[in-house]
């Protein structure tokens, strides 16, 4: 307990649902409160662009749609993420995973013979597969050299970023694309179905809501959940029961990893239909997903709807740059505040500021 003033401040040890909910809505309302800001900067007024992205997101079947494309890579990295996160992994690297699952994917749909009923099956165990690899790496190299997750997994998006821009430059380039730096298209078999009238990729969500589920249960009902949630509060506890500290990570990175890569492999069969240059397969999907998963509290069941909001700001940014005439960059502004409000805001959950009652007695 500490005195200000004539405030008590009090430690929380472990905040309660109603008080996580209602810190978190008010990082996202100040937020849009300092966006407004920006865009007065910009000379547009906060109110009609608010109304203007409300009439043309939420408004309209078409913007609701693309909220939820927008929101499908995000659900599938940011679910990944709370799971590593859970651990006191702090893996950066859900965009260079991305690019893994969808660079494992397009060999399969370009180069790999198959019957068609079985190529895409074989696509997203082949984006898994990559993504877990990816991702199980920088998990070795922290438990056995000590070497820092942050600056392993964002090493190794641009390295895997770097590896997509040589297959579309080089041995990958497809010969009927006329010079640009593609692959060829996909066949048919090799192509996600969409809803009617929508770009939206049906099995790719299913697969996020569905992962979203398991990896709740996971957390909340299994040993490898508790052994995560052991080594994410007290690793020295977690020594003293004998949890393999590389076995917990490892699973960690293999899921988390793996779900990242699922979703380019969402992106490049359900909506390009092959290998791009990564700022056209992914457009920061992975580090949004860092603040998804971070508003999310650790909940995957939450990161379906901290999901659709970022969903709605990447939306938001189209309709801000064709109505408003903003850079859609602003959308990365956006992004910014949230989470600069989520960090602040940290303090209001695990301390509770109230008047000091009469007589009550400091200590």
């Amino acid at each position: 307990m500490k005195r200000i003033g004539p405030f008590i401040v009090e430690r929380r040890l472990a905040p309660p649902r109603h008080v996580v909910f209602g810190v978190s809505v008010l990082a996202v309302v100040v937020a849009l409160l300092l966006a407004a800001l920006v865009f007065w900067a910009y000379g547009v007024s906060p109110w009609r662009a608010y109304a203007e992205i409300g009439r043309g997101t939420l408004g309209t079947v078409d913007g609701l749609s693309d909220i939820v494309r927008r929101a499908i890579p995000l659900i599938l990295c940011g679910v990944g993420l709370t799971l590593a996160f859970r651990a006191q992994f702090w893996n950066i690297g859900a965009e260079g995973q991305l690019l893994a699952g969808a660079v494992a994917a397009s060999g399969v749909a370009l180069f790999v013979p198959v019957p068609d009923g079985l190529r895409l099956p074989l696509m997203f165990l082949a984006g898994f597969g990559a993504g877990a690899l990816w991702a199980v790496i920088p998990a070795l190299l922290r438990v056995k050299l000590q070497v820092n997750e942050v600056i392993s997994t964002l090493m190794m998006n641009y390295i895997m970023a770097y590896i997509v821009e040589w297959l579309v430059h080089g041995p990958w380039k497809g010969p009927t694309m006329r010079g640009f730096a593609y692959t060829d298209m996909f066949p048919t078999a090799a192509r996600l179905p969409l809803i009617a009238g929508t770009r939206v990729h049906w099995p790719t969500l299913g697969v996020g809501v569905v992962a979203a589920l398991v990896v709740g249960l996971i957390l909340s009902r299994t040993r490898l959940g508790y052994e995560v949630r052991v080594v994410g509060q007290s690793p020295d506890a977690a020594r003293y029961a004998g949890i393999s500290f590389t076995v917990v990570l490892s699973l960690a990175m293999v899921i988390s990893g793996g779900l990242a890569a699922l979703a380019g492999v969402g992106e490049v069969a359900g909506i390009h239909w092959r290998l791009r240059s990564p700022s056209h397969i992914s457009m920061g999907y992975g580090y949004t997903a860092i603040i998804v998963a971070w508003l999310a509290r650790g909940s995957p069941i939450a990161a379906i709807l901290t999901a659709l909001l970022f969903g709605l700001i990447f939306a938001a940014g189209d309709l801000m740059k064709t109505t408003l005439g903003l850079p859609f960059q602003i959308t990365g502004v956006f992004n910014g505040l949230i989470l600069f409000s989520l960090i602040s805001s940290d303090l209001l959950m695990y301390w509770r500021i109230r008047w000091r009652r009469r007589g009550e007695a400091w200590t």
